[in-house]
Parts: structure tokens; sequence; C-alpha cells
């Protein structure tokens, strides 16, 4: 068998295994794949700054998955532990991680000429976590286009920053395209050292455009889509029609709105008088960075300030904050703005007495609080259960660490967030397994991980209508 006839029996057996996979499988594949592909590519010597000091399997592994996952925790020093090659290479995984393999793929082959199938469409629906898959092609156009716009955007604005630090002019466009797409993807890599952005946390050519990147990657892309019809429908025509917000929309803007508000009023009040946090700032310094510190545990993971200095509480207020994370159909992981925003309305509907979730006279779906409780209960779960597996894979570890900064760093995988108190260099080999794998449940999401592991075609039958009968609760 010569070569070409090897590559045409492994391309049908690609599409062979390709239709018989769900849509969420093949989600899962790609992230899979991409995560092995990068963990080769980092384990390769010119991948790395010292090849006499080889960077270890596991951390190549965890230094991928982070990336694709677009979480940010590392077990090495990125700034110092790799070459430019070995950081392009976690530069791109953080890109493809952020948009999604699938939709990269099927915008190359839009650009082919390639025909978009109903499987293809299936899948993008799965991979946005949209529930239409109508118009999926464009919103791939939409989204990558908007990506490029908005990270080049921010690449030029962020090195004109690191400029002014007394950055090279190479070093400095270098810094702005990374900590762009970074920030943007809510990755929380940086490759300034082992201190994030602390030492530039009060320059607002860098901060003030991470934390927009952030927030805009944050929200999702149905919000972008919305925003801008409204916008143009607002300011086209001659008379100025009125908003007209998707509910969901509503609910993002409204609950990430609040999260950032709450989230720094609680960090100026409980760090204001920490010595070990501040040293010599004032209180429109402080608030700048109880604001960044708020908006970065939306799934981001830099750090203007130290988290290690954190008081036990404030980490585990952050770490709430974090396993909330972003909103759905972006860039951000954690249980998601909206998901806390439906439970929060049928929480309110009960107080009012209602049998009905009713919100900005639009109806919520019973399916949606279901749904909504299940991502909330199996997070709640694997928080707590990887807390506890943590504390026993580090109970005889040379590096003695607290509960709750256990607590804090599985939370910051489960988020997607990359935010640490410096423990995960230190970790066993088990406890690094541990948040690889929560890094990548959060990446995906648990409902699309068990749904993926159900048998295909199975369905519940919602024919069947029991007999109800009350029980006692409360």
């Amino acid at each position: 068998m010569n070569i070409h006839e090897l590559n045409t029996s492994i391309l049908i057996l690609l599409k062979k295994l390709r239709s018989t996979m769900t849509p969420s499988q093949i989600v899962i594949l790609s992230f899979l794949t991409i995560i092995l592909i990068g963990t080769v590519l980092l384990k390769l010597p010119f991948s790395q700054a010292d090849s006499a000091s080889s960077v270890s399997f596991l951390d190549c592994l965890f230094t991928a998955t982070s990336a694709v996952c677009v979480t940010g925790l590392v077990t090495v020093t990125t700034a110092t532990a790799w070459s430019v090659f070995g950081k392009i290479i976690i530069l791109l995984l953080i890109q493809i991680g952020g948009l999604g393999l699938v939709a990269i793929i099927t915008y190359l082959g839009i650009h082919l000429g390639k025909r978009i199938t109903l499987k293809d469409r299936l899948t993008l629906q799965t991979a946005f976590n949209h529930t239409d898959f109508h118009g999926m092609v464009r919103m791939v156009i939409f989204v990558i286009r908007g990506t490029l716009i908005c990270e080049g955007v921010g690449a030029f604005i962020l090195f004109i920053g690191f400029y002014m630090e007394g950055n090279g002019v190479l070093t400095a466009l270098f810094y702005g395209i990374f900590h762009s797409v970074s920030a943007f993807c809510n990755a929380g890599f940086d490759i300034i050292g082992e201190k994030s952005l602390i030492p530039y946390g009060l320059n607002v050519f860098i901060c003030l455009p991470v934390m927009l990147l952030i927030i805009i990657g944050g929200i999702g892309f149905s919000v972008w889509a919305d925003l801008i019809h409204n916008i143009k429908n607002h300011f086209s025509s001659y008379t100025k029609r009125r908003w007209k917000f998707t509910l969901h929309t509503k609910l993002v803007l409204i609950t990430t709105s609040l999260l950032l508000l709450s989230g720094t009023i609680y960090f100026l009040a409980a760090e204001y008088n920490n010595p070990q946090l501040w040293e010599n700032e004032g209180f429109g310094e402080k608030m700048f960075q109880a604001l960044f510190q708020s908006v970065t545990l939306r799934t981001a993971g830099y750090a203007t300030i130290d988290q290690a200095a954190l008081s036990g509480t404030s980490k585990f207020i952050s770490g709430l904050y974090m396993i909330i994370g972003g909103s759905p159909g972006g860039t951000a992981g954690g249980i998601k703005t909206v998901t806390l925003a439906v439970v929060i309305c049928s929480v309110w509907s009960v107080i009012k007495g209602r049998y009905t979730i009713d919100v900005f006279h639009k109806n919520i779906p019973l399916q949606l609080l279901q749904k909504s409780l299940t991502i909330i209960i199996i997070m709640t779960a694997l928080l707590g259960t990887g807390t506890a597996i943590l504390t026993f894979t580090e109970y005889n570890n040379a590096y003695p660490h607290m509960t709750v900064d256990l607590f804090y760093e599985v939370a910051s995988a489960l988020g997607t967030v990359g935010l640490t108190t410096g423990i995960t260099p230190f970790l066993s080999s088990h406890g690094k397994l541990l948040l690889l794998l929560c890094m990548f449940i959060g990446r995906i999401g648990p409902i699309s991980i068990l749904i993926s592991l159900s048998k295909r075609g199975e369905k519940a039958n919602n024919n069947i209508k029991y007999p109800k009968e009350d029980i006692l609760i409360g």
C-alpha cells in the first residue's frame, strides 16, 4: 500500500468514525486532539527555553490542557520555561481553545467552498451552546471576524502600554499580541514572569484594555450579535427605534454588572486595610485594583494583586465568584451567569407566590430551571469532591497547603479561571492530574460530557405521564 492509498484509507476511516459520533462527542474529541497535539509540540526540545532541563511530559500535558481549556493555571513559569516557538504554540492553543476547533475548521471550509452539512451545523450548535442550529454559518463568520478585530485593537493598545513601560518594540509587540489573545479568550496566560500583571497593576494602558477584552470575550457571542443589531436599528433609522434586547442579553448584562459591582465593593471593603496586599496606594488606586480583581474572576486569570495575600474569607469568596464564571456561548467557563440568574428568578417567583418564572414579561420554561439546577448541583459536587480529594493527595506534600488554598485551586480549574495562590507548581502528580481533569470538565461542561457518554439515540419518553403526589419539603 502506497502513501496515497494509506491517506485515502485514513480519510475514509475518519469519515465513518465521524458519522457515528454525536455532536457532543465530536466537540470533546476535537478538544482532546488539540490537547494531545499541543502536548507533543511542547515536549519538543526547541519548544523549551532550556533543553538541558527538559520540562516533564506531565507539565507539558498540564500546560497544553490549560491553554486549550483557556484556564491559565501553570506548573512551570510560561515566561522562562518556553522558547519563542513554545510561546507561539501556547498562543495558538489558546486561540483554538477559545474559539473551538470546530468553528475554525468550519470558517476555513466556508472560504474553501466546502458545503456545510446538517451534521456540521448541529456540531456548531453544540460548540456555541445555542438552542437553534439555524444561522450557525453566519454566526461562525461573525464570531471569527469579530474576534480578530477585538484582539487586533487590544493588541495595538497593549503594545503602546508595554512600550511605554520601557520594553523594546518587538518585545512590546509580542507582549501586546499574546496578552490580547489570552485576555479575550479568558485564558490568563502571561509571558511577563511569575507575578502575572502585578508589575503593571496601575498602568491604565495595560490593565484597562485587558479588563475590556475579558468582559467582551466573556459575555458571549450571541450577546454581541444582539447588541450590534440593536445599535444598528437604533441609529440607522430617522425615527430611532426602541431597544429590544432578548431576555438572554438582559440577563447576561444585568447579572454580569451586578457580579462586577458586588465583587469590586467586597474586595475594596474587605481588603482595604490589608498591609500584605497594598503598599502606599490611595483610595482610587485600591478601587482600580479591586475592580480588576472582580473582572478577572470572570474566568480570566490575570492578577494585579498577590492572591496569596488575600484573607481566608476573600479566597473563599473568590472561589465562589470563579465557579460562577462568565456567560454562555463565549470564551468563559464556570456555571455561567445566566444559569445563576434563572435560579435566582425562580426563587423570586416562589417568594412572590407565582407558579411560573416570569422575567421582563417573558416566561422561562421549567426545563431551563431543571438544567440550571443540574449544572449548579454537579459543579458544586465536583468542587467539593475535588477539594476533598486534593486534601488527601497533598496531605504528605513537602509544601503544606491550607484547605482554603486547595478550594481556591479547584474552583479556579473548574471555572477555567487560572488564578492561583502560588501552589500549583508544588502540587503532587496526582494533584496536577486532578486539576487537569477539572480544567477539561470546566471547559467542555459537565452536561455535555454526560450527554456524550450516553447511548446514541437514547431519549426520554415524555409521552408517559405519571400521577402526581405531594411530598413534604422545607
